[in-house]
């Protein structure tokens, strides 16, 4: 489970991330965070991440308080977490098996484990036949979703994705998101930050809509604009 308790983030010059966010997410869930450009939704994913800590307020993920590891124990945490960017942030000279072996390679994984476990994340998000191609070599979305399988290799427990389909057209956005239900079907909590309407309002999951650092609303299942 994730919780936060009064969490408050200011940055430099006096500007608001979050404030006082109170917060449960229970294991398998699937949650959008929602709210215009600048309302918080990159910072609370950031401090879920521990690349920010807040100023106020805990973070307690798996019972762990994350606001107080050591910088040491943070890369820890993170092996148990899976992340995808907007721009991908794939290696370009590596092959699209190689991009995902290397997320396995940097925590010295044994080699017979990443050859059993690389195909097997492939194949989840429908890559299995670009295994050798370049980044280049392949569409917006089949690098989305290399990243994704990149994300997704060490079988983590929660994948925090920032705004996946902010590069997509409206097809490969709805291809994504079928690729992240289904990984959140197997059991792993999915987080995903938008503004992407459409595609909240088609999934109909928990929705919660930060504005100006505040939690406004907190929808069970709803779209991007519903009113509880």
């Amino acid at each position: 489970m994730i919780e936060l308790q009064d969490v408050t983030k200011v940055y430099e010059g006096d500007v608001t991330g979050v404030e006082h966010i109170n917060l449960k997410i229970e294991d398998g869930e699937f949650v959008f965070i929602v709210g215009e450009s600048g309302s918080g939704k990159s910072t609370l994913l950031k401090l879920l991440m521990r690349e920010l800590v807040p100023d106020e307020g805990s973070i307690i993920i798996d019972g762990q308080d994350i606001t107080k590891l050591r910088r040491g124990k943070v890369a820890e945490l993170r092996r148990n977490m899976g992340i995808v960017f907007q721009d991908y942030r794939l290696l370009s000279s590596r092959t699209v098996y190689e991009n995902v072996a290397f997320a396995l390679e940097v925590i010295e994984v044994p080699p017979k484990k990443i050859q059993r476990s690389v195909p097997a994340a492939l194949n989840l998000v429908g890559l299995a036949h670009k295994a050798k191609s370049l980044p280049n070599g392949i569409s917006g979305g089949e690098q989305q979703r290399t990243a994704i399988a990149r994300a997704i290799v060490n079988n983590p427990h929660l994948v925090l994705a920032d705004e996946p389909t902010g590069n997509l057209d409206p097809r490969n956005s709805e291809e994504i998101m079928d690729v992240l239900d289904a990984i959140n079907r197997r059991g792993t909590t999915v987080i995903v930050a938008t503004h992407d309407r459409d595609i909240v309002d088609e999934m109909q999951k928990r929705v919660i809509h930060i504005e100006n650092g505040c939690i406004v609303r907190d929808s069970e299942e709803g779209g991007y604009d519903d009113e509880d």
